[in-house]
């Protein structure tokens, strides 16, 4: 019971690449590169397991980004051709590589990466790919015409991918979607449909992450247009409780989210953001506890599981171990209460 996990990132060691930045370039290549990209990921294993973190993640150490670490294999990508995109609904402009061909992947991207991880840890496994829409709204289109056709296209891929994860050994595939949050409409008209195309064939646990965030500028000036109540999930959540989808998760630890919203999911387990990313403030293990008990008013304590309300990964180090203890530690002071 509030077996505690993470959304999935966590900061990239200094001597791997620049700390406490996205997008930060490798400090190695070649061979030299991967190995210092599996002590990062054992690195981090050691730090969940002593943290308490119940399922864990290689903490995204693999990739450059959370979505292009995926994509930077995926043929039918043009990464010289830049287009200027407006990302999360112009929330800000950037110039992104243009999908000019059919996509297709020759191999699996991250199987190795996961067959590394899981032989490193007794643990239950958690690995994060990107979800369909949320690629969509981060590379351009020059080729398929409709973001819907584009994203089943991915979704294909993904499910491939997917497949393979889930033979390495992986325990829950979860796919990042904080595009959900920004496109409702579609989110109901194909966005879970091209979930759904990304799931199929899958047994193991799967699951959807749907934050406001990492902690940037930018999506920090934009939660402060969102005004005193944040209602985005109330548009998305029947479409998701209807889903075939095992686990939601979203954002809840210092965020404007009703908690009572999460009634809106009475058949999905809930991975509970009790972690707020956008804070150097390390918490109390009695502040996640305070929001574990929060949601416990709405939700049964058996279908929450305690987690961060996105990654970690622009963090200070020390600061993300901190957090990590503090969300291990108030999941066990919740569980305490509930067995006394």
């Amino acid at each position: 019971m509030l077996e505690t996990t993470i959304a999935g990132s966590l900061p990239k060691p200094s001597w791997l690449a620049e700390p406490e930045k996205l997008w930060a370039a490798w400090r190695h290549e070649g061979a030299e590169l991967e190995r210092a990209k599996q002590d990062a990921a054992l690195v981090w294993l050691k730090e969940q397991e002593a943290a308490g973190i119940d399922i864990v993640t290689e903490g995204e150490q693999f990739r450059v980004h959370f979505v292009h670490g995926f994509l930077e294999k995926v043929e039918g990508i043009d990464w010289a051709k830049k287009t200027k995109m407006g990302i999360r609904a112009d929330r800000y402009v950037v110039d992104v590589p243009t999908v000019t061909a059919p996509v297709r992947c020759r191999g699996s991207v991250h199987g190795a990466e996961a067959r590394f991880t899981r032989a490193y840890t007794e643990r239950r496994l958690k690995f994060t790919l990107p979800g369909p829409m949320t690629i969509c709204d981060t590379i351009a289109d020059a080729h398929y015409g409709r973001r819907a056709d584009m994203a089943m296209a991915f979704a294909a891929l993904l499910n491939e991918e997917a497949l393979e994860l889930e033979a390495a050994g992986v325990d829950v595939i979860q796919f990042d979607e904080p595009a959900f949050n920004v496109f409702l409409d579609d989110v109901k008209d194909w966005g879970i449909a091209a979930l759904h195309r990304a799931i199929e064939g899958l047994r193991c646990t799967t699951a959807v992450h749907i934050c406001y965030g990492y902690g940037i500028e930018a999506n920090i000036r934009w939660k402060q247009t969102l005004g005193a109540e944040w209602r985005q999930y109330e548009a998305i959540f029947p479409a998701l409780n209807a889903s075939r989808i095992g686990q939601v998760s979203l954002e809840c630890a210092n965020s404007h989210v009703p908690m009572a919203l999460l009634r809106l999911l009475p058949d999905k387990d809930i991975l509970l953001g009790a972690i707020d990313v956008a804070t150097l403030e390390v918490e109390t293990p009695e502040e996640v506890a305070t929001v574990i008990r929060h949601a416990m008013a709405h939700v049964d304590a058996g279908r929450i599981l305690p987690c961060t309300n996105c990654g970690l990964a622009p963090l200070p180090r020390e600061v993300a171990i901190g957090k990590l203890k503090a969300l291990g530690a108030g999941a066990a002071l919740v569980r305490r209460e509930l067995e006394a």
